[in-house]
């Protein structure tokens, strides 16, 4: 019954397209999950970060997020790297087809840049489930009430942000990306980066 209304909910999502910010008038979908910590995934635990505090305006805010292969992601302190920062859910299509390109990107990044993810306005079982059918190991944060979306505007998703290793925000890339090639030419054009 469970996978069945997990189920039914991605469905509407793809059925109502990938919008779902704050102001549509939706509520996000709970999770009846005991913990982020306790999900069994594939997806590796965000990097710790000791970088100095993020002072730009032109930054993203300073929020904290759980990951939910473990650890926390703390968008107010600097990487100290350059990097990527996708903005996803499983009710998103274009996520379906983008995902996997991530991934790729995070594989042929290798430490040159790092690569994160945020899963927005979605439920853990959805998310895990969705990240597992796509390949993804690269670490992400749970967002669940699409607290981030909502304070930087964004209508849905998907959403990549460009972060120079000092934590401003170099580029955001609005909607999906559509190769492995594209992405490696935003990261060469707005990090400085060639892959």
């Amino acid at each position: 019954m469970r996978r069945l209304a997990v189920g039914l909910v991605a469905a509407l999502g793809l059925l109502s397209g990938c919008t779902g910010g704050s102001d549509d008038g939706a509520t996000a979908p709970t999770t009846t999950d005991p913990g982020i910590q306790a999900v069994d995934t594939a997806l590796e635990p965000c990097p710790e970060q000791d970088g100095p505090d993020v002072t730009a305006a032109d930054a993203l805010p300073p929020m904290t997020f759980d990951c939910i292969g473990g650890g926390t992601l703390d968008l107010g302190v600097a990487p100290g790297v350059p990097t990527v920062v996708n903005v996803w859910g499983s009710w998103c299509g274009p996520c379906r087809e983008e995902l996997p390109l991530v991934q790729e990107l995070a594989d042929a990044a290798g430490d040159q840049v790092q690569v994160l993810g945020i899963v927005s306005r979605d439920t853990l079982t959805a998310a895990d489930s969705f990240a597992a059918d796509a390949g993804v190991t690269f670490p992400n944060a749970f967002d669940q009430q699409a607290d981030l979306m909502a304070e930087q505007g964004l209508p849905g998703a998907p959403y990549t942000f460009f972060l120079a290793a000092d934590g401003t925000l170099a580029y955001t890339q609005t909607g999906p990306v559509d190769s492995l090639a594209e992405f490696e030419q935003l990261v060469s054009d707005h990090l400085g980066v060639t892959l």
